[in-house]
């Protein structure tokens, strides 16, 4: 029985490679970063604005997985709703895959309803598509493929 249990994981885990980052909605992302330094002893390793998203981004890294700060830059940003709504916090949970286009395919199909129809160009050098948190028992889910520069 523990084979199966064994086989059955590693068979899951072809499709969601690790949790890639952590995604924490703030109000100020530089009071955040202070935080967060403070609480990890480093500072991020990289800072970024997505302007179709709305965000300013800011990465730490904590051993093969990442935190992801994300504050507002403007007003009509789902950063902006979500905090008026739920106050800062864990916004989103992010899922490193290696073909996005066929794991969208994959969940679609199993019900899962997704947020967008592509992928789309995320912060990190990511493709990044997101499942509606209804669909996944109230969690919103990302999934990232890093983008290959060469």
């Amino acid at each position: 029985m523990q084979t199966l249990l064994i086989q059955g994981i590693s068979a899951q885990n072809n499709y969601m490679e690790k949790i890639e980052h952590i995604g924490i909605a703030v109000k100020n992302i530089t009071e955040a970063n202070k935080v967060y330094e403070a609480l990890l002893g480093i500072a991020p390793y990289k800072t970024e604005k997505v302007a179709s998203e709305g965000v300013e981004t800011s990465f730490f890294r904590v051993g093969e997985s990442k935190i992801e700060l994300l504050e507002a830059t403007s007003p009509d940003s789902l950063i902006v709703k979500f905090i008026e709504k739920r106050g800062e916090g864990i916004h989103h949970i992010a899922f490193a895959v290696k073909d996005i286009k066929s794991e969208m395919a994959r969940l679609q199909k199993q019900d899962f309803v997704l947020l967008n129809v592509l992928p789309k160009l995320g912060a990190d050098n990511k493709l990044v598509a997101f499942l509606h948190p209804k669909s996944t028992k109230g969690v919103l889910i990302e999934l990232c493929q890093e983008i290959d520069n060469s």
